[in-house]
């Protein structure tokens, strides 16, 4: 797997034929706490190539970011033509209590700018949910952000990254905010059932 997320060096031209997958996301993306080739990314570039597609996956996910974070660094990624795009953002604005207004507006500057540059472009939106301490109102609001965003972007979803792994200390590390090795693994398979139909219409395309 290839990491956007470190230096210009990684700028390389994906294979002939084959989709670019960039994964714009946080810590969970960049797989905090666990080996890169661990993390739910490199996970996905597993089951791609398991499934007879040479498309390449991009991990452009950078520990700590914001929607805002991930505004200001799209131009960047856009230097390298992006296929489909897993957009895994605004974790950290929840726990920080941010404007939702603002990180709504944020996710959809990016979904924007890559539109722009890219119009056939696939977007994925991943879904999160705040713990309960960030109070009823502000969860109920924060889970309603992303299928509206979904739906306004014709995007696909997934409905909750951490499903089946949030809230289950057996699958998460000491901080009970990042996933460990096999809880990875799920929210691989969570990502997987929405865009392995995406890669299989992509390839069915004349």
């Amino acid at each position: 797997m290839v990491s956007l997320a470190l230096s210009s060096a990684t700028l390389r031209a994906e294979p002939a034929g084959a989709n670019q997958i960039v994964v714009l996301g946080d810590s969970l993306a960049a797989g905090f706490g666990v080996d890169p080739v661990e993390a739910f990314p490199a996970l996905l570039q597993v089951k791609i190539a398991a499934a007879g597609y040479n498309d390449r996956v991009v991990n452009a996910g950078e520990s700590g970011d914001t929607s805002a974070d991930g505004l200001g660094r799209i131009d960047w990624l856009l230097k390298q033509r992006i296929d489909v795009l897993i957009l895994e953002l605004g974790g950290n604005d929840g726990l920080r209590g941010l404007s939702l207004t603002s990180t709504q507006t944020n996710l959809q500057a990016i979904i924007d700018r890559v539109k722009h540059k890219y119009p056939k472009v696939s977007i994925i939106i991943a879904g999160m949910q705040m713990p309960p301490n960030m109070g009823e109102e502000y969860n109920l609001a924060f889970r309603k952000l992303y299928p509206d965003l979904a739906a306004a972007n014709h995007a696909a979803l997934v409905p909750f990254l951490l499903e089946g792994v949030g809230g289950k200390p057996e699958l998460n590390q000491p901080d009970q905010i990042h996933p460990n090795v096999e809880g990875h693994k799920i929210v691989a398979d969570n990502v997987w059932k929405v865009l392995y139909p995406l890669l299989q219409r992509m390839h069915r395309a004349p």
